[in-house]
């Protein structure tokens, strides 16, 4: 029998920075908060305003709700740990926030990439646009998006569980990230190092199929004749190409200081490595509210209605 079944893990936090660990609650409280409120506000400025059902806003919707779901599972345990010392976790809930964590990651990824194919056919077939485009491949998309994300980490809970945790059960993280928990394991863990590289290697393959859709888009908007032209469309992919940046880069950091032991101080290395975990789900929806004029004037509206 695996005696790990009956314990729970203790998640750290943040080694090193205990004592200010209330100062670090406070930035964070405050990015979940923002997120909270913005990725629900431009939620349902989406779902209640006709114009906006297009297939890149609805491409948006899942992105936001994909960063909403991962950011749930995530940072209310961070911030009890930070504001209650509260570092246990179960054995079940350990596994099950593993799997919310990569699976919505993964599906952020594969949204970002269909956001790239709808810029790429926005600017390079604008006159095939609606019919490529169409609601029911939207929704296929959706659900490939989804059973891509399930079927690609439903491994990881298993390949976490029959291992054996003969010492410590304390996580060196502010959550149950797969490598983190399979290095407190006494037996080889050579199959999860394995399948998690080729879990990663699939986003590797969205940033690939995403610089080509880049690439092409570029060439298309510098064959434009006018230079307003070019900047009005070039003006539409800044947004997404920010998205972009922000979700990739923290994540990428994540995962290399995970695999290859960046050399860093402990602590600052767990804060920037959980930059994705509250930055995307934060920044996401303001960025598209600020650069995008269809959702900027629609959250005004909606804001200025709950005022009065």
């Amino acid at each position: 029998m695996n005696l790990s079944l009956l314990s729970p893990f203790f998640l750290a936090g943040v080694p090193g920075l205990e004592d200010v660990h209330g100062w670090i609650a406070l930035p964070v409280s405050f990015m979940y908060f923002v997120s909270l409120l913005s990725n629900f506000c431009v939620l349902f400025v989406i779902k209640t305003e006709p114009s906006l059902h297009q297939p890149m806003y609805l491409f948006l919707s899942m992105l936001l709700l994909a960063d909403l779901v991962q950011s749930n599972s995530t940072v209310p345990k961070m911030l009890l740990i930070f504001w209650f010392n509260n570092r246990e976790i179960s054995y079940e809930g350990c596994l099950v926030q593993m799997f919310f964590v990569h699976s919505f990651a993964i599906m952020s990824s594969s949204v970002l990439l269909a956001m790239a194919f709808d810029r790429y056919v926005a600017v390079c077939h604008p006159l095939r646009y609606v019919t490529i485009l169409t609601t029911p491949l939207i929704m296929k998309i959706g659900v490939l998006v989804v059973m891509r994300g399930t079927v690609l980490v439903f491994p990881y809970p298993f390949l976490v569980k029959r291992l054996p945790f003969c010492q410590s059960h304390i996580i060196e993280e502010t959550y149950c990230e797969h490598m983190a928990v399979a290095k407190l394991s006494c037996a080889d863990v050579r199959i999860n190092v394995l399948y998690g590289l080729i879990a990663v290697l699939s986003v590797g393959v969205d940033c690939l199929f995403i610089a080509v859709s880049y690439t092409l888009i570029v060439r298309a908007v510098l064959r434009l004749p006018s230079r307003e032209a070019r900047y009005k469309v070039g003006n539409t992919c800044v947004s997404h190409v920010t998205v972009i940046l922000v979700s990739y880069i923290p994540a990428l950091f994540s995962f290399l200081s995970q695999r290859f032991g960046i050399q860093m101080v402990l602590s600052t290395q767990i804060i920037v490595a959980n930059l994705y975990l509250v930055f995307p789900p934060m920044l996401n929806p303001i960025i598209y509210g600020i650069s995008t004029k269809e959702i900027h004037n629609n959250v005004i509206k909606f804001i200025s209605m709950l005022i009065r």
